[in-house]
């Protein structure tokens, strides 16, 4: 009996080694391969790598009506493998169709004296992305949009070009870009154009312009000659820095939008802003002219002017039309603290000290001006001090 057991469950663990030993014959698969030469599982470079390297073989350039070293004439994803140096009478990389982007790939694209653009658009309506790199010492613009639309440049660097920086077409973008010490500007777009996270410094013509609808983000522009930022109509500009320019900080057409900026030491006004447009929490500091001047229909508020003007002729916030309104502004040591040529203008809540003159304003303005009693002594403590000479909230001080 017990043997029979003991048999039966030798034969039951041989059933189940066996049936383990089935279902892993089963998984293994066939033992011989299939008829037929072996098929390669290696993938091609294109496949690896979809883009094509910019070389005198995929790319030659020619000496038509716009000469180049490289010609881009078909549609796609392009990179350099190396440096480039021009030749004199062409462009680097001339782009002659639409949707191509480039990766310079951390190389950088090197002018020659006489030679032309770095990258230029030929075709009317052409699209491009540039990125990764460097454009320097070419004849005329680092890179050139032409005629196109919906191009974007990032992470390139443009310098001691003869003609502009980076110049780009309507509906494009620039963003963490550096422009520096090229004969025209140093980043400029046509309408409707975004420039985020970039640096212009030393240009021959002005440091950023955009026409109309452009908006600049977080920028700085230094010692450039002209304006550090001129944009069109319907323009915004916001957390953006100008110092040492020697035209105006800030130029700005009607209906713009300023906000959380600075200028400092620029050689004209460090904002002159158009009609119906605004300025907010904004800083001008130690410019020539006035700190900040508004035309019509505008709302300076909340703004700090310092030292403007040098004992020349110029406020702190000069009102030259009608109808702003000109409240919170903190106007300190210039010719004018706040002056208002125009009428209808409402001035509320402002604060004038230091100034050579801290009020000018004409008849048939809104304002109550009134001058605050000065503390006579040391204060310590919980209560005292001098008062301010008037309860009524809008009024503007000169203390």
């Amino acid at each position: 009996m017990s043997r029979s057991f003991i048999g039966g469950l030798a034969v039951g663990v041989l059933a189940v080694s066996g049936f383990g030993l089935a279902g892993f014959f089963a998984f293994a698969g066939p033992l011989n391969p299939p008829s037929g030469p072996v098929a390669s599982t290696y993938k091609t470079l294109s496949e690896v790598e979809p883009r094509i390297a910019i070389n005198a073989t995929n790319t030659p350039g020619d000496n038509d009506a716009s000469p180049s070293l490289f010609k881009i004439t078909q549609p796609g994803s392009y990179y350099l493998t190396g440096n480039i140096t021009g030749v004199a009478g062409k462009h680097g990389i001339e782009v002659a169709v639409a949707h191509v982007t480039i990766d310079l790939n951390g190389y950088s694209l090197l002018g020659v004296p006489g030679s032309l653009n770095g990258i230029g658009v030929t075709l009317a309506g052409s699209s491009l992305t540039v990125c990764n790199g460097n454009v320097s010492f070419w004849g005329g613009d680092a890179i050139y949009g032409g005629s196109g639309f919906n191009q974007s440049v990032e992470n390139v660097r443009a310098w001691l070009n003869t003609g502009g920086g980076i110049r780009l077409a309507a509906n494009s973008m620039v963003r963490g870009c550096i422009a520096n010490n090229n004969g025209g500007v140093g980043i400029e777009l046509s309408t409707d154009g975004i420039v985020n996270a970039c640096v212009a410094r030393s240009n021959g013509a002005g440091g950023f312009s955009a026409s109309a609808g452009g908006t600049f983000e977080n920028c700085s522009a230094r010692e450039n000659t002209g304006n550090g930022f001129s944009s069109g109509v319907n323009s915004a500009v916001k957390g953006c820095t100008s110092l040492g320019n020697s035209a105006h900080g800030f130029s700005c057409s009607i209906t713009s939008i300023l906000s959380a900026c600075s200028a400092y030491a620029n050689g004209g006004a460090g904002f002159s802003i158009a009609g119906e447009s605004s300025v907010v929490d904004c800083a001008s500091t130690d410019n020539v002219g006035d700190g900040i001047s508004i035309s019509s229909q505008c709302l300076a508020r909340g703004n700090t002017c310092t030292n403007n003007g040098n004992n020349g002729n110029a406020a702190g916030i000069h009102a030259t039309g009608n109808d702003n309104r000109i409240e919170g502004n903190l106007c300190t040591s210039a010719d004018r603290g706040i002056d208002v040529d125009g009428t209808g203008n409402i001035i509320m809540r402002n604060t004038c000290t230091a100034n050579t003159i801290n009020w000018t304003i004409v008849g048939g303005n809104t304002f109550l001006i009134v001058v605050a009693n000065k503390t006579v002594s040391n204060f310590s403590g919980d209560a005292g001090g001098g008062g301010y000479g008037s309860t009524d909230p809008n009024a503007n001080f000169t203390y």
